[in-house]
């Protein structure tokens, strides 16, 4: 089986704390990551109710700059939220600071009443669909052309630049299991995939799907990477393991967190992202589970 990595979800609000504590609380969650962790990643919100919400980009880039040992990663941004050429640029930008260190993992947004607080158009899920796969054909012209014109559906450009030219070449990572539309376009498109919070059992079922998907247009669904966003829940006491009724999480001793990541090893994923709700949780991790995948 291939070798794993480990990445941290950051944590982007938290009621009831300032913003200050907020950020307080990431850097020691991310001064206290084993080597086994390689990357930060944030979601892409603008608000959640009247809570602070770290903005995606910036934040990266500033943990980037503190953090050199990290490559950075967004899971994911809302195509709709910046215009698809000047995310082309920032993200180069952000690619030629950091040495090479970006993964841009971007989606077609979903958050009805954050576009409405914001004054985005809230569009069907098939026009933003489209609008996500405009949006990655025009990152891919503009890191890769000079000039680049790309003449979409939704969105458009007319003898655009983009300098720096990403180098290495910035991966595109698509997140989400819709059957029909998402995991066609990762199939088209995507350099990394990402699917969450959910058992592997679900996991195996939608890469099977997405290989389905890659037959079709021929391509070898090995040059995708996969990758797994859980909440992470791990102690030797039971009585502080989390678990939630709904949503899955990764949670247990460290055997049976062992276990469970091996599975999701087994059919080919290669990436752990965790949201972490303590630092117990961490340092459990960072002992008991992390050195076995090393």
């Amino acid at each position: 089986m291939a070798q794993v990595d480990f990445g941290l979800m950051l944590r982007p609000t938290n009621p009831g704390d300032s913003f200050q504590d907020l950020m307080q609380y990431n850097r020691h969650c991310i001064e206290a990551l084993s080597p086994a962790f390689t990357t930060l990643w944030l979601e892409d919100h603008l608000q959640v109710g009247a809570n602070d919400h770290l903005e995606a980009l910036t934040t990266l880039t500033y943990l980037a700059a503190q953090y050199q040992r990290f490559k950075v990663g967004t899971l994911v941004l809302s195509q709709s939220y910046r215009n698809p050429a000047l995310l082309a640029k920032m993200a180069a930008n952000i690619q030629a600071l950091t040495g090479g260190r970006l993964i841009l993992g971007v989606g077609a947004g979903w958050k009805e009443d954050e576009y409405r607080a914001y004054g985005y158009p809230f569009p069907s899920v098939k026009e933003r669909m489209g609008q996500l796969e405009d949006t990655v054909n025009i990152l891919r012209s503009l890191w890769q052309s000079q000039p680049a014109s790309f003449d979409g559906a939704f969105y458009h450009i007319q003898d655009a630049y983009c300098a720096p030219r990403p180098e290495p070449s910035i991966p595109i990572l698509i997140g989400g299991g819709g059957e029909q539309r998402t995991l066609a376009i990762v199939a088209r498109h995507a350099d990394w995939w990402n699917f969450n919070s959910c058992p592997v059992e679900e996991y195996a079922r939608k890469l099977a799907i997405l290989r389905q998907h890659c037959e079709r247009i021929g391509r070898n669904p090995d040059e995708i990477k996969l990758t797994y966003l859980g909440t992470l829940s791990a102690s030797a006491d039971p009585a502080q393991v989390q678990r939630h009724p709904q949503k899955h999480y990764i949670a247990g001793n460290a055997s049976e967190v062992r276990q469970e990541l091996e599975q999701f090893q087994a059919i080919g994923v290669t990436h752990f992202i965790f949201r972490i709700s303590n630092l117990q949780t961490l340092h459990y991790f960072n002992e008991q589970v992390a050195p076995h995948f090393q």
